[in-house]
């Protein structure tokens, strides 16, 4: 087995649970893309999150995402929102797939009602 630097085992242990810091700072692209397309932050965070919907993303995608929307003051609403104007484009089986990993990860469980 190899010799696993602890910097090098905090930070995977970072992104392997979602922590946006964590992953920021693993990924390190995130700030100088945003700047790029002259969206502000909150703006950047729902097309994101719409982007995992078409993209049918894996659940890991949705949790960082959603963290980082929260963190810039997307509500759930607004991506309540973006899930619906979404939908004509992509299609009933991808918001419905996305829909639970959405709760998941904004900490609802997902047999919970209003």
């Amino acid at each position: 087995m190899p010799v696993v630097g602890a910097a090098t085992h905090q930070t995977l242990s970072g992104v392997s649970s979602h922590d946006v810091d964590a992953l920021e700072d693993a990924i390190g692209l995130r700030e100088a893309s945003r700047e790029s397309t002259g969206l502000d932050e909150r703006t950047f965070a729902l097309v994101k999150i719409a982007t995992l919907i078409a993209l049918d993303a894996p659940p890991a995608s949705y949790a960082w995402q959603v963290g980082n929307a929260i963190a810039q003051g997307v509500t759930p609403e607004d991506i309540l929102g973006v899930l619906r104007a979404v939908a004509p484009q992509v299609g009933g089986p991808k918001v419905v797939a996305a829909a639970p990993e959405i709760m998941v990860a904004l900490g609802l469980d997902l047999d919970e009602e209003g």
